[in-house]
């Protein structure tokens, strides 16, 4: 456990040790909760929380249906480019 001290400006500094755990770095913004233990401190998340529903949903394939042969002709092809240079 470690033990800070509020300054006179309302600034609590955090070890190094904990900052780098963390992968903190300076400007890193966080939310305050309070809990009924005391406030929690959590970083900022950038991204609005997602479900895996609607992650997946933008990766669904609008076009033809491709066959198990489509596929293999298609590595095949990328296989015979690549060997001779041509991809």
């Amino acid at each position: 456990m470690n033990t800070v001290k509020l300054s006179n400006n309302g600034i609590i500094i955090i070890p190094e040790l904990l900052l780098q755990t963390y992968s903190w770095k300076e400007g890193q913004e966080f939310v305050l909760e309070e809990t009924q233990q005391g406030l929690l401190l959590k970083p900022k998340s950038y991204f609005p929380p997602t479900t895996i529903e609607e992650v997946a949903g933008c990766l669904a394939y609008r076009g033809e249906p491709k066959s198990q042969s489509d596929y293999e002709e298609a590595i095949q092809k990328g296989i015979t480019e690549e060997w001779n240079g041509i991809g």
